[in-house]
């Protein structure tokens, strides 16, 4: 059972977390975490406990429970290639240093940022016939070609097709767009921006969506960050500036939508 199954049966059942933590044992701080996206890969007697209150419900809608590592009882920072193919089809995560990282589905304001920068890039390369291929997630990506990363950026350009296998991306793109969330914030802005310039992405965007801002470090000049407001345009830098992507489009979309 995925995180995002639990969630959407706590919907279901309206149990608060307090409810939870009662019910399965679980520190309230915990399980306050686990559900707001927080926490991200809780560990196995956790969501074992969690999952004890929510065997009833996946019984009841006839949901299989699929084997997979994502249950072996390995320690964070143990985790490889093989143990993320092993998860369960349903299960979004990422892989960075042996580390499982969940991800939770995109909001609907985030896939529209992400399509709107993709559609600029995509339609400038293919105007101008350019070699490099513009890519939105979900792309499997072996950021560091070992087997202890694998990362899934909102949006990447690759220009070496070298790199480009039957199951996703061996080494690292040129250019990678990640979209903040409350829940990625941390791993984006820390952890995979050190992953990205180790591995040598030349150019790494962040928009920040809440505080309607977009990050910028171009690894290749050494100038970073460069911090600016979502209004008028601003050039891609792998592109010699010949590109610019309307930040205006991006902020026009940034509405609050209700949560159901």
């Amino acid at each position: 059972m995925t995180i995002d199954d639990m969630k959407r049966y706590k919907r279901m059942k309206g149990y608060t977390n307090a409810q939870i933590a009662e019910l399965s044992g679980v520190p309230l701080g915990t399980v306050q975490k686990i559900f707001a996206g927080e926490t991200t890969a809780p560990r196995y007697a956790t969501l074992l406990a969690l999952e004890s209150i929510f065997k009833d419900m996946e019984q009841d809608t006839g949901m299989v429970r699929e084997a997979a590592a994502y249950y072996a009882p390995k320690k964070q920072g143990d985790y490889t290639i093989e143990d993320y193919y092993d998860l369960p089809e349903d299960r979004r995560a990422e892989l960075i240093d042996g580390v499982l990282y969940d991800m939770s589905s995109p909001t609907f304001v985030h896939q529209q940022i992400a399509g709107e920068i993709y559609l600029q890039i995509s339609n400038f390369i293919r105007k101008n016939k350019g070699q490099c291929l513009p890519v939105i997630s979900p792309i499997d990506v072996r950021l560091d070609c070992d087997d202890r990363t694998m990362v899934q950026p909102d949006m990447l350009i690759l220009c070496d097709r070298d790199k480009i296998q039957k199951w996703g991306i061996m080494g690292a793109p040129d250019f990678v767009l990640e979209i903040l969330s409350p829940s990625t914030k941390r791993k984006d802005c820390i952890k995979k921006l050190d992953k990205y310039m180790e591995a040598g992405v030349r150019e790494y965007w962040i928009v920040d969506p809440s505080q309607k801002k977009l990050i910028v470090y171009w690894f290749e000049q050494e100038i970073y960050p460069v911090v600016r407001g979502l209004d008028g345009e601003v050039e891609v830098g792998i592109f010699e500036g010949k590109l610019k992507v309307d930040l205006r489009m991006i902020k026009d979309m940034i509405i609050d939508y209700p949560d159901e």
